[in-house]
Parts: C-alpha cells; sequence; structure tokens
C-alpha cells in the first residue's frame, strides 16, 4: 500500500496538550542523570588504563633531503606530492585541488 509522506500528519485525536503528555508518562530521565553531564564521558574510567607513570621514547627525524612541508596542511609530504611552490611556501597535491 503507498503511503503519502507529504500529507499532514496531525488529525483530530491528536489534539492532546504537552502537559497531558507530560502527565501521563513520567520523566526517567531526569532522575538517572544526577550531577553528571550524561554527554561528557570523563567519568568513565577503564580499568588499568592509568598510563600517568609511563614515559614515551619518541625518536624525532630530522627532515629529509626529499620530503617538504605542506603550508597549508602542515604535513610532511614526499617530494612526488608537491603541486607549487608559491610565495606562502611549498603546497601539496591534495590542498592544491
Amino acid at each position: 500500500m503507498a503511503t503519502d509522506y507529504d500529507a499532514p500528519r496531525k488529525t483530530e485525536d491528536d489534539s492532546e496538550s504537552i502537559e497531558a503528555l507530560k502527565e501521563r508518562v513520567p520523566d526517567s530521565r531526569s532522575a538517572s542523570v544526577g550531577d553528571e553531564d550524561a554527554d561528557n564521558p570523563s567519568g568513565f574510567e577503564l580499568p588499568g588504563a592509568d598510563l600517568s607513570d609511563l614515559e614515551l621514547d619518541v625518536v624525532v627525524l630530522p627532515p629529509q633531503e626529499d620530503e617538504f612541508t605542506c603550508m597549508s596542511c602542515f604535513l610532511v609530504k614526499h617530494r612526488s606530492q608537491l603541486d607549487s611552490n608559491g610565495g606562502s611556501g611549498p603546497i601539496c597535491v591534495e590542498c592544491a585541488a
């Protein structure tokens, strides 16, 4: 059976007020939210996820001769991805498109 989605959906039976709907359906979310923000997962912690005592060693390599830093996206790219070397600096193919 075909349904006309453009037809108005409100009928005369749907004239119940918002106040009547609120009285009929209890607000179950207000009691469970409490002081915590439901959209803020900062209170959620995984067991064993404390990494405060862990030290990370990162090796930083100097720029290689066949690399450049795009002045639009600031990523290090290979020279084969160089589109132009304008007044502001080198621009990669992806940013130039």
